[in-house]
């Protein structure tokens, strides 16, 4: 089991994935906000991928000013380190206020995701 997401959180990314594999037009709120302490990256997770319950989807911020959507696995995740080796974490205090489209264009607008 990955230690970056709740069980709580895997339930609503998995929910959410199985719409997306359903070819239904989904525009969830994420559910997780993933960062590197001691690096600018940054993935707010909004689904995952029912098939191999390892492929997240979201929007993804490398701290380059090119933040865009994408898909990643929580097993790369979990074994990323920052320049000081520090790991991804969960901000265990992340409540998403809009859907991911809007974190999309206010990250495309300012470079890097701006909650």
């Amino acid at each position: 089991m990955n230690t970056l997401i709740t069980e709580d959180e895997r339930v609503q990314l998995l929910t959410n994935g199985q719409d997306r594999a359903e070819g239904q037009y989904v525009d969830p709120l994420p559910v997780v906000r993933l960062f590197t302490p001691d690096a600018h990256a940054t993935w707010l997770l909004a689904s995952l991928n029912p098939a191999d319950r390892d492929t997240a989807h979201g929007l993804v911020d490398l701290g380059l000013g090119m933040p865009e959507l994408g898909h990643i696995k929580l097993s790369d995740l979990a074994s990323i380190v920052g320049p000081n080796k520090l790991p991804v974490m969960r901000d265990r205090y992340f409540q998403a206020v809009r859907p991911l489209s809007e974190y999309l264009r206010l990250a495309q607008e300012n470079g890097s995701i701006v909650d």
